[in-house]
């Protein structure tokens, strides 16, 4: 039996749409909150929700750590499932 899923919240299916834009790399944290002013609020919950991932890196010498969001799969057909729907109507 298939459970109906929960619908994505607007903020939430934003940022997973600047996500999947953003290729396999993903974009970095900084990036995203200040560039495209995602809320950490909004990135934490796409993480524990297994739609987003985060990895960080260790650049150059001074090391120097950058935190790259990346889109999961589930994230990518939590947005496949919602395209088409009232919600992204302007």
């Amino acid at each position: 039996m298939k459970t109906k899923e929960k619908p994505i919240p607007p903020d939430q299916r934003r940022a997973l749409t600047v996500l999947a834009w953003s290729g396999q790399e993903g974009m970095t944290e900084a990036l995203l909150l200040h560039a495209h002013e995602v809320p950490v609020e909004v990135l934490v919950k796409l993480i524990h929700a297994g739609l987003a991932s985060v990895s960080v890196e260790k650049l150059a010498r001074p090391a120097i750590e950058v935190t790259r969001v990346q889109i999961t799969s589930a994230g990518r057909a939590a947005i496949r499932a919602h395209q088409g729907t009232q919600a992204d109507d302007p």
